[in-house]
């Protein structure tokens, strides 16, 4: 899904702070400052794109090969309830790198558009939020990114990520629709005319014409630099690339992280490789075509595998796996209406509703989600407890010696006590789930009984009807007549029914009132820590800005290519 930028953001606050190579794919800088006198471990984050749960050995899946995402899984820590921060990229990925809702920071939609879409638009990350990076940064430790970005271009800190095929396919489809649509009304206008049916000037006829061409003219040839312009490569400020290719971009940013891991073997350091894998399309090398047992997804599920692999192999061979933290993850869960006529291009979600029934996308659905750190974490433990995303922001920035925020609202809870076993249960008792502006469920640890909770404020409208997604839509919408408002609230127990089958009724479940009253509290609170910021994903920041557009050559045909000699090495 495409990317956009601030007029002046997270420089020194968010942006500068995970420097590398950023695909938009990013390439930023690296960054180090004086380190402190006690140990801090080296951390190593991994995150896929639009990978499900159910995707892996390690879950579940023996249909797929993904032995070394198996083998960190043996060594380390698999949690089973960690959930994605968003349903969609930008906003998980924002709520990821600050440990915020992402509508804390505006990232999340309020006007229908839920991601960032051009690298010429004016939304992104605040320059006053703060990532784990930049403090980590000002613990000694060296930072970099190499991968997806999708916070924003066009501040200090450059990023862009390729525009989404399946929403390009679905714009462009609607757009030739009303072009054909417009000029069907213009023929019968000018055979009514020609008839002597209607009396219209001519000079009308050909003006709508003429205005229906323009309107053709405009959206076709947008479209056609979409590539162009939305898919790019950088290396910190700099567009090395445009468009990018995209056959090869795999085992360049596989590289970049080894020489990364390499130059900076000293430690501290702290690498965020954020994969292109598995979102489409899908590309795959050749090595990889036509390998696994379920088409190009597969393909390339097995590929992502394989660049893990590589860059695990690495942090052996430098003898740094036992004072490295790795961690490894997806965004969210799988994109089940990425298909492809009758050809399934995105992943299982398990047996959770995440992307696949009534909770839709919005609702939070778990993803894979592993740490290791030998001798220092358990090998081969499995946690249950409910966790987030926004987790991983206050637990990196306690393992390297920083202090989270003290003048905003931190959402994540640190996981260090959950992970070494020093308590059994999450430090959340509630979580919120938000489709856009929207809260569309709430769940409810009460760790008394035990019990896990989850209440449904809104679900979508699956289309066709029945369907295990919303295939007529490309994503399940937030609000509006796609999707249906209960009231009163479906309640779930996920103890005992993890995948929400059953709702339970005031017959079946004496809590039930009990329950739904104390989410209800729990919401009125959580509403109270909100604060209206400007929104990052208003129709005017995110539209394509020409001024703003990122270019190597000459505009509009921007057009560059590194050495290939750089991308093999």
């Amino acid at each position: 899904m495409g990317p956009t930028a601030p007029r002046r953001r997270a420089a020194p606050a968010a942006r500068e702070s995970l420097p590398g190579l950023l695909t938009v794919c990013l390439l930023l800088p690296t960054c180090a400052s004086k380190a402190g006198p006690a140990f801090k471990p080296n951390i190593l984050l991994i995150m896929a794109d639009d990978l499900g749960i159910g995707d892996l050995g390690c879950y579940g899946n023996d249909t797929l090969r993904t032995p070394n995402i198996d083998r960190l899984a043996e060594e380390g820590v698999r949690l089973t309830q960690h959930l994605a921060a968003a349903p969609v990229c930008t906003p998980s990925r924002a709520a990821f790198l600050t440990g915020r809702h992402a509508l804390r920071s505006g990232m999340d939609a309020t006007h229908g558009y839920r991601v960032l879409r051009w690298n010429g638009g004016s939304g992104g990350l605040p320059q006053n939020e703060t990532t784990f990076a930049r403090i980590l940064q000002r613990q000694g430790y060296a930072t970099g990114l190499i991968g997806k970005w999708h916070q924003g271009v066009n501040c200090e800190s450059r990023t862009d990520h390729c525009w989404p095929p399946q929403v390009a396919v679905a714009l462009g489809g609607r757009l030739w629709l009303s072009t054909q649509m417009m000029a069907l009304g213009v023929l019968t206008v000018a055979a009514g005319k020609t008839l002597g049916l209607i009396s219209v000037p001519w000079k009308f006829v050909w003006g709508a014409a003429s205005l229906v061409l323009l309107f053709f003219g405009s959206w076709f040839a947008s479209l056609g630099f979409v590539r162009r312009w939305n898919c790019i490569l950088m290396r910190n400020h700099d567009v090395v690339e445009q468009p990018m290719a995209l056959e090869s971009t795999a085992r360049l940013l596989s590289g970049e992280a080894l020489s990364f891991i390499q130059r900076h073997k000293p430690g501290p350091f702290l690498l965020f490789v954020s994969l292109l894998h598995v979102h489409v399309p899908l590309m795959t090398t050749k090595e990889f075509q036509g390998k696994s047992q379920h088409g190009l997804y597969g393909d390339n599920v097995e590929e992502m595998d394989g660049l893990v692999g590589d860059i695990l192999n690495a942090i052996e061979e430098h003898g740094l796996k036992n004072t490295t933290l790795t961690y490894f993850t997806s965004d969210h869960g799988g994109h089940l209406e990425a298909i492809d006529g009758h050809v399934q291009l995105g992943g299982w979600n398990g047996i959770y509703r995440g992307k696949a029934v009534g909770g839709g996308p919005h609702v939070r659905d778990p993803r894979p989600w592993i740490f290791r750190w030998p001798g220092v974490l358990p090998a081969g433990r499995v946690i249950q407890e409910p966790t987030s995303l926004m987790d991983v922001f206050p637990t990196v920035v306690q393992l390297g010696g920083g202090q989270v925020p003290q003048d905003r609202v931190i959402d994540g809870r640190s996981l260090v006590p959950l992970l070494q076993g020093e308590t059994e249960h999450s430090a959340h008792e509630f979580l919120f789930h938000y489709c856009g502006e929207h809260l569309h469920a709430a769940r409810w640890h009460d760790k008394d009984s035990g019990r896990l909770w989850k209440v449904h404020y809104v679900t979508p409208r699956l289309h066709p009807e029945g369907a295990g997604a919303c295939y007529g839509h490309g994503l399940c919408p937030c609000s509006g007549p796609g999707v249906t408002h209960h009231d009163p609230p479906l309640l779930f127990d996920l103890s005992g029914d993890p995948s929400e089958a059953q709702p339970l009724a005031p017959g079946s479940e004496p809590l039930y009132g009990a329950v739904l009253a104390r989410v209800e509290q729990a919401v009125r609170e959580h509403r109270r820590t909100l604060s209206p910021v400007p929104p990052q994903l208003s129709p005017g920041r995110i539209a394509w800005k020409p001024w703003l557009q990122p270019c190597c050559g000459h505009f509009p045909f921007c057009s560059c290519s590194q050495d290939p000699a750089l991308r093999e090495a």
